[in-house]
């Protein structure tokens, strides 16, 4: 094995080795990015249920019995 071939498999070897660095490494974020996305769609559900139970709020459950229309007790 002369020089030059000894030269190729130790750069062979270290793309081989990046490359296993790599594919773990892509693994890793795909995974953080699956758990994000879960997390994204649970916090956009539990906002609209809170846009929702805020609207409930501040709708009076019957328009006719807000305090504008009631008549004062003096009366």
């Amino acid at each position: 094995m002369n020089h030059e071939t000894s030269d190729l498999a130790q750069r062979l070897d270290e793309l081989e080795s990046r490359l296993a660095f790599q594919d773990d490494l892509i693994e890793s974020l795909n995974q953080v990015i699956t758990r994000q996305d879960r997390e994204i769609i649970n916090m956009a559900s539990q906002i609209k249920d809170l846009f929702t139970r805020l609207s409930e709020q501040a709708e009076p459950a019957d328009p006719g019995s807000t305090a504008e229309h009631e008549i004062p007790p003096h009366y």
